[in-house]
């Protein structure tokens, strides 16, 4: 017999077999003296050897690591090992610490950094385009979960889409207000300053509200929603997976598509028109506030030259930008949602890789509004 008190080891032989009898606690806490005992155990020469574990007490990761190793040894020797009186628990813990023995995957070293460079643009491109797939396949599955809804108005889960609507919406106004006035109010500044060299100041009003109607309103507004609301999907979501409640609500017969993804897909596509008039309307205040003390223009001749600067065209263009952008950062926030997988740092990782897909493919659509405005006349 070897070992401590608390955990300790008997071992009978014979010429060729070997009966090895863990007894005690064999946990963390005795790990030191356990191997010990097992360094003492001659694994040479023997044809078979027999773990009996039902004089063991307690077991823990530790102690079933010790006794794996062990048996490694032994299988690695020529000698056939078998495990008797072991529990269901023990049992299930020396399967789980087995399965978990496996090789650390190393990555192939390239040692030219041209090379190196070459093969993470191709592999970032490979999975730029598997995403784009997988995305464009995902926003046909949003048209068809959409079109049932159409068809059947019930199946539209009406609570949790103004939920949806007040946190993506209403509750995003202070900030979208006050970004949009600030940078109204610097767009109108630093315009003025340029505008004044030629003796143009006057068209500081013509500047601010183009730019803040037909671009910069919505594209702010769609940025700022990006960040804020499709991050959020994307965690809410990525929770939800990890927690294996949508694998959940598919055993209940619930589609995740029409109990999470429809309610904020529809939230955004109503909020984002909202929040884009709100964004215009504080950028031409914050705008007119600089005209006002920078120029000295009284505010009803500012309003009357924001009558003669701009048309319906130009509040309308960010009109049809805004349900378009809505539904493309709602629709990446979800998809990415639902891509979580593994661990928490999954949820990290695709929440940063929906804000970058949003925001990119928000500025991506609008450089397309534009070429197609021009080209039409608009």
């Amino acid at each position: 017999m070897v070992g401590e008190a608390q955990a300790w080891l008997d071992v009978s032989e014979d010429a060729s077999s070997l009966m090895l009898r863990p007894k005690g606690d064999w946990v963390v806490r005795h790990a030191a003296a356990i191997e010990r005992a097992l360094q003492t155990v001659d694994t040479i020469g023997r044809r078979s050897a027999t773990f009996d574990l039902s004089d063991l007490r307690r077991l823990d990761t530790a102690g079933a690591w010790l006794i794996y190793r062990t048996e490694r040894s032994f299988e690695q020797a020529g000698a056939a090992v078998t495990m008797a009186g072991a529990t269901p628990a023990q049992s299930t813990l020396l399967n789980a610490v087995a399965k978990s023995d496996r090789p650390a995957k190393i990555e192939p070293h390239i040692g030219n950094l041209f090379v190196n460079l070459v093969v993470r643009i191709g592999d970032a491109v490979d999975e730029g385009f598997r995403t784009g797939c997988d995305l464009v396949g995902f926003f046909g599955l949003v048209l068809e979960t959409l079109a049932k809804t159409i068809v059947n108005p019930l199946r539209l889960r009406v609570t949790s889409t103004v939920y949806h609507m007040e946190q993506t919406g209403f509750d995003a106004v202070p900030i979208v207000s006050l970004i949009s006035f600030l940078i109204g109010a610097v767009l109108a500044y630093q315009g003025s300053e340029q505008l004044a060299r030629f003796g143009g100041e006057v068209f500081t009003v013509n500047l601010v509200a183009v730019s803040f109607l037909r671009e910069i309103g919505i594209l702010l507004t769609a940025i700022m929603v990006a960040g804020r609301s499709g991050s959020a999907f994307t965690a809410q979501i990525g929770s939800m997976k990890l927690r294996e409640e949508i694998d959940a609500m598919r055993t209940l017969g619930l589609d995740p598509m029409e109990v999470l993804v429809l309610p904020r897909v529809i939230a955004l596509l109503v909020m984002m028109p909202i929040l884009g008039f709100i964004a215009a309307m504080m950028g031409l205040l914050g705008g007119g506030l600089v005209v006002w003390t920078e120029l000295e223009m009284s505010p009803a001749m500012y309003i009357e030259r924001l009558k003669d600067a701009v048309d319906i065209w130009d509040a309308g263009v960010a009109f049809i930008k805004a349900p378009v952008f809505g539904l493309a950062i709602a629709m990446i926030g979800c998809f990415e949602g639902l891509k979580v997988e593994g661990s928490a740092e999954s949820v990290g990782q695709r929440t940063t890789a929906s804000v970058v897909e949003g925001i990119f493919t928000v500025i991506v659509l609008d450089a397309l509004f534009s070429i197609m405005f021009v080209k039409l006349g608009i």
